[in-house]
């Protein structure tokens, strides 16, 4: 690996984190207040803003996997039932739905966009099928028009996973606003924003938000910090269902809090560094990514480059040669249905997935974070295009 002093290793990812947060934080640990409370209240109240949506609930949680679960729960996912979902995603997006006892059906992607291939959920809903889970892959969104009018067709509810997809907009609304039964977004280290872990789910139904109230903390229906600040004893509380351990902290949503005031200089800062990369690769043999479509917004969590047939290196080589260089990079991601654990549950074979296991063995995700400066974006370029051209 080619390092020195003045061209330091770029990872793939930092976190971008500033004094506020910091400032957020250090006020939080001394407050006496660091599990959840009023920062987290605060961070959900400015999340709803933040989307614009007056009808909107916020509920903070500590990943955007305990999202999807709580998602599905609320909606009544159980044994005997079908979801359907990509299987160009991480695995957290599937595993919830094995988590109730519910059955994953995996479907292929569109090759243009690599988000979910809508004619393919068409063609796998069956009887059991009683949602579907849309991700917006690397900040692109799905068709959300066609999947929502199929999902009305045929009954079936909507669960975003929107863990790419802060700030991105399909139609000129944003993700988060669309007529889904729910969407979910993740705050883990490398997103858009972070509080280190966490996430948010967000719904206009207002039942929806009640049961994920409740169960994510434990299932007892009146939150810690209503029952230990009121001004009149308290104590008295009720576990109304089996729930989980899902809540945020304060010490999270203080960061949260100032990270989402940052959330669109952020995007437009990832927006300019993909289209330096765009430009850079353009007489490349390669395939940038996926625009939106005129008038939407791309969040860019991740720029991914495909090989083009021609290219004279594979995708591992390359990956070796940027490593060389001082470059971390990563791929997104290796397909459910090469893992083999839903592989072998579901008798998963490639040829099922031609457009996701193409792009699998085409792809690299170039590193794309806010602290990267211009010198370290031409360093990426520089390396990349001498090892392509």
């Amino acid at each position: 690996m080619t390092t020195t002093p003045a061209n330091p290793f770029i990872p793939f990812a930092l976190p971008d984190i500033g004094d506020d947060e910091i400032a957020e934080v250090v006020d939080t640990l001394k407050s006496g207040w660091i599990t959840t409370g009023p920062k987290t209240r605060r961070f959900e109240e400015d999340f709803s803003a933040f989307l614009g949506d007056a009808g909107l609930h916020a509920m903070a949680v500590n990943s955007a996997t305990a999202g999807l679960h709580l998602a599905l729960e609320a909606l009544g996912i159980g044994p005997g039932d079908e979801v359907i979902t990509t299987t160009h995603t991480f695995t957290a997006t599937a595993e919830v739905v094995r988590y109730l006892g519910a059955d994953v059906v995996l479907v292929d992607i569109d090759p243009a966009t690599l988000c979910i291939d809508v004619a393919a959920v068409e063609a796998a809903i069956t009887p059991r099928t009683k949602a579907v889970m849309p991700v917006h892959y690397a900040g692109l969104a799905a068709d959300m028009t066609a999947l929502l009018a199929l999902a009305r067709r045929h009954g079936l509810k909507v669960v975003e996973d929107a863990a790419h997809a802060l700030p991105t907009t399909c139609g000129g609304q944003l993700v988060g606003t669309l007529a889904s039964d729910a969407s979910v977004f993740s705050f883990y280290a490398n997103k858009t924003m972070t509080t280190g872990e966490g996430g948010m789910v967000v719904t206009r139904d207002a039942e929806i938000a009640k049961r994920i109230q409740v169960m994510r903390l434990h299932g007892i229906n009146r939150d810690a910090f209503d029952r230990f600040t009121a001004k009149v004893p308290s104590w008295y509380y009720e576990v109304t269902a089996p729930g989980f351990k899902y809540n945020l902290t304060d010490i999270a949503s203080a960061m949260g809090i100032h990270q989402l005031k940052r959330a669109r200089a952020f995007q437009q800062a990832r927006a300019d560094m993909a289209a330096r990369y765009d430009a850079a690769f353009a007489n490349l043999p390669v395939i940038t990514p996926p625009q939106p479509l005129p008038g939407d917004t791309h969040a860019w969590h991740l720029y991914v480059l495909r090989l083009a047939d021609d290219a004279k290196l594979t995708r591992d080589e390359l990956i070796e040669g940027l490593y060389a260089a001082g470059i971390g990079c990563s791929v997104h991601y290796i397909p459910l249905h090469l893992q083999p654990y839903w592989r072998d549950r579901y008798q998963l074979q490639p040829q099922q997935f031609p457009h996701s296991q193409r792009a699998y063995e085409q792809m690299l995700s170039l590193p794309l974070y806010t602290r990267m400066g211009p010198a370290e974006v031409q360093r990426v370029i520089d390396a990349v295009r001498s090892l392509l051209d």
